[in-house]
């Protein structure tokens, strides 16, 4: 989600929250219970069968002004869109360490690149920043005025699962860590003797993973294996580099598949 449609977000849930405590207070004092409108009787003579009354399928009455609020979002989002490709996103590209495997439509971005006789291959998703945002967002405490324009937007952590096989060897090492401000926080290292359980996305592969023994948590190892792990992995380009750009490009990812949202969402409607 972009930093501009967040901050219009918060205004709108503010008005649409006052809207509603206002219409409560109203409907209090008056006393009147909700849909308390009662239908006058039809005649069964007078009666038309739902089929005669109802208009054409794909033709509701809310069509119209739906298509038309979805268009106007779209427009929005276009105009407020960054460019084909942003700067972050060409000087990452021009390094040439790193391939970005984006899939339209997908959540998941994986990021490629070989290290010696090592294939390293690292996941992550744009699901993370939907959930944080839902709850970065909340209102603000009764008293409190929502500013968003008022410091920074938070740095949302953001789910990386690292694995790493050799061509020469068997096995996979695995790594599990959360990507935030600028830093890797490893939680765990796991190794698989089968690369294919270690390293494939399938149910099966998944099913055997969860009867394995999957090593300590990271925080619990020895100070000075813990740095060596660090080295290790920093040496393989999973840096301080890499933590600032996956951020950056999960917002970029998420803006996009906003906009083709929008897209569909429109076009099915207005079909």
């Amino acid at each position: 989600m972009s930093a501009i449609r967040c901050l219009r977000h918060v205004s709108l849930s503010a008005n649409r929250a006052f809207a509603v405590r206002a219409a409560s207070r109203t409907l209090s004092r008056a006393a009147l219970p909700v849909f308390a409108v009662r239908a006058a009787p039809v005649c069964a003579s007078t009666s038309r069968p739902f089929s005669a009354s109802a208009r054409a399928l794909g033709e509701g009455a809310s069509d119209v002004s739906l298509a038309q609020k979805l268009g106007e979002e779209l427009q929005y989002e276009k105009e407020a869109a960054a460019e084909a490709d942003p700067d972050f996103l060409k000087s990452f590209k021009a390094q040439g360490v790193w391939a970005i495997e984006d899939v339209a439509g997908n959540d998941e971005i994986a990021l490629s690149r070989k290290f010696g006789n090592e294939a390293i291959r690292l996941m992550f998703s744009i699901a993370d920043i939907q959930n944080e945002q839902e709850g970065e967002f909340d209102q603000p405490e009764e008293g409190e005025e929502a500013n968003p324009e008022e410091g920074t937007l938070p740095s949302y952590p953001i789910r990386c699962s690292v694995s790493i096989t050799k061509s020469g060897a068997p096995g996979a090492l695995t790594v599990d860590a959360m990507c935030q401000e600028g830093a890797f926080v490893v939680d765990n290292i796991s190794f698989y003797t089968d690369a294919k359980v270690g390293t494939e996305l399938t149910a099966e592969a998944d099913w055997k993973r969860r009867g394995l023994y999957i090593g300590p948590q990271f925080d619990t190892l020895d100070v000075a294996v813990q740095e060596e792990f660090e080295r290790f992995l920093q040496e393989r380009g999973i840096n301080e580099s890499l933590a600032m750009f996956i951020p950056e490009y999960a917002e970029y990812k998420e803006q996009k598949e906003y906009v083709s949202w929008l897209q569909h969402m429109k076009s099915f409607v207005e079909a």
